[in-house]
């Protein structure tokens, strides 16, 4: 299982989701107050460590159901059909985080009146969604050879 590149691929992805989910993904900064604001998965932290009303469970969601299905497609391998079709749920949640993320941001920089800064961990989902991508083709490479094997039979 440990020796298919694609399981490292996969295993590479969950690490990022699960890393995406513990730390801030944005820094707002309201130019009126001064004060600083940081976006987390979920909610939303003010300077003085109060959890702010507003929160954004959707991002938080689609990163929990991702990394669900990220642990499921690794103990997959013995069925490829159903580990691409899996892989390629993945890629598509990851690719509706990114666009989430973005929709939240905009709303949030018109409804604070506020400069962003995006953090360094915003940038783990789309790298997720690659190594997703890598494995993915593992799997689908892996899926050919053995049709193939099977027509010199």
């Amino acid at each position: 299982m440990l020796q298919r590149i694609q399981t490292l691929y996969l295993l590479a992805a969950l690490a990022l989701c699960i890393g995406c989910l513990c730390t801030p993904i944005a820094h707002f900064f309201v130019t009126d107050t001064g004060e600083s604001v940081r976006m987390f998965n979920l909610w939303l932290v003010n300077s003085d460590g109060e959890h702010m009303v507003s929160f954004c469970p959707v991002l938080m969601a689609l990163l929990l159901i991702t990394s669900t299905a990220l642990v499921f497609d690794i103990f997959l391998f013995t069925r490829r059909a159903v580990q691409m079709r899996l892989a390629t749920f993945c890629m598509i949640l990851l690719a509706a985080w990114c666009i989430a993320y973005g929709i939240l941001v905009y709303l949030l920089l018109t409804e604070m009146q506020a400069t962003w800064r995006p953090n360094w961990t915003a940038a783990l989902p789309p790298a997720a969604l690659i190594l997703t991508y890598l494995a993915f083709r593992g799997i689908l490479r892996d899926e050919m050879l053995v049709r193939s094997l099977d027509r010199l039979r």
